[in-house]
């Protein structure tokens, strides 16, 4: 024979000897695959796949030489399913305001390192408040002085009807009045609004102070009032 085609041959019985030799070591590991579990009758089932009949039951796969390699823990039904996803959304929300809390504290800390920075935040916000209703409050005794002016005058037409400048007067005094009324129970509305968002913050921080974890503290129990 022609040394050149011996050669030939040679390669060729080499490269169909590959891919039988491949699929003997993927069918060997195949086998090496035993499944074996206990069905709901009591019968010991093997097989080289995970068994369908054991689905809802803890399955173990095993050597060849029958040790243990891994138990297959069973597979969750749809309403397990839903349940552990559910259980798990809670947990990630959970973590999610833990990390918040946390956060929150330290930037308080931060924030307010002592008491006195604490009652200075808190003087500084109520400050223009405190001098709007004081403003509001000098313009309701003027207004007021105003109304008993008017009504000096009103005097003057008893058993008869104001003339219409005095009663237009007294139209825009009483508008004025109520403005001014309406005004100051807004600014004393905030300024206890505020104050009570600084007391629950107060509490907060004196716990924080005095060494407790950020994110440990528990919120007051209302805690409406915010900044």
């Amino acid at each position: 024979m022609n040394p050149a085609r011996a050669a030939a041959l040679v390669r060729l019985a080499g490269s169909m000897l590959l891919p039988a030799s491949l699929a003997a070591v993927s069918l060997s590991a195949q086998a090496a695959n035993i499944y074996t579990c206990i069905n709901a009758k009591g019968q010991r089932i093997t097989s080289d796949r995970p068994i369908v009949e054991c689905i809802d039951r803890t399955q173990e796969l095993r050597n060849t030489d029958g040790s243990v390699k891994q138990v297959v823990p069973p597979s969750m039904t749809a309403e397990e399913r839903a349940a552990h996803e559910d259980r798990l959304r809670q947990e990630m929300a959970a973590g999610a305001v833990k990390r918040d809390a946390i956060r929150r504290d330290r930037n308080l800390l931060s924030r307010y390192p002592d008491e006195p920075r604490h009652q200075r935040a808190r003087t500084a916000a109520l400050e223009p408040l405190n001098t709007a209703l004081q403003a509001t409050e000098r313009r309701l005794t003027e207004l007021e002085h105003d109304h008993k002016r008017l009504q000096q005058e009103a005097e003057f037409y008893k058993g008869r009807d104001l003339p219409r400048e005095l009663k237009i007067k007294f139209g825009q005094n009483q508008a004025a009045l109520q403005a001014q009324q309406d005004a100051a129970q807004n600014h004393l509305a905030e300024i206890q609004r505020i104050n009570a968002s600084y007391d629950q913050e107060l509490v907060r921080l004196r716990r924080l102070w005095a060494g407790a974890a950020p994110g440990s503290v528990s919120p007051p129990a209302s805690s409406s009032a915010t900044r």
